[in-house]
């Protein structure tokens, strides 16, 4: 059985205030991705087709950024291999196998990526 918590201390850190004055930033956490440039990243292509119906798709894992930037670039990857995709849970997810054709376009875009299983 789980410890009874007793006091606010035991709340997790929460803060009640009624001051005018009170910064909420102060109290937020910060963001734990950091921004990396794409040098810095080491992103791996992975080759899946579990949980599609036996459709093939190319995973491209491991980038740190916002999500506007993920968002960005599966966009672009999309548009230069002709094909359909997404991005989910800081993954891009793209139709088919065109692993080598992706892991050269990210080449290009100066980002380091290995290729990872059969």
């Amino acid at each position: 059985m789980a410890k009874k918590k007793m006091g606010l201390e035991d709340l997790g850190g929460f803060v009640f205030s009624t001051s005018d004055d009170f910064n909420e930033k102060e109290y937020l956490p910060e963001d734990d991705q950091e921004d990396l440039s794409p040098g810095e990243q080491q992103l791996e292509a992975h080759f899946s087709n579990k949980g599609r119906g036996g459709k093939t798709v190319t995973i491209i894992k491991g980038f740190q950024g916002p999500d506007e930037e993920l968002t960005a670039l599966g966009k672009m990857l999309k548009k230069k291999c002709g094909v359909g995709g997404s991005t989910k849970d800081g993954e891009i997810i793209i139709q088919g196998d065109d692993r080598e054709k992706i892991m050269q376009i990210l080449k290009k875009e100066g980002y380091n990526i290995k290729r990872v299983g059969g």
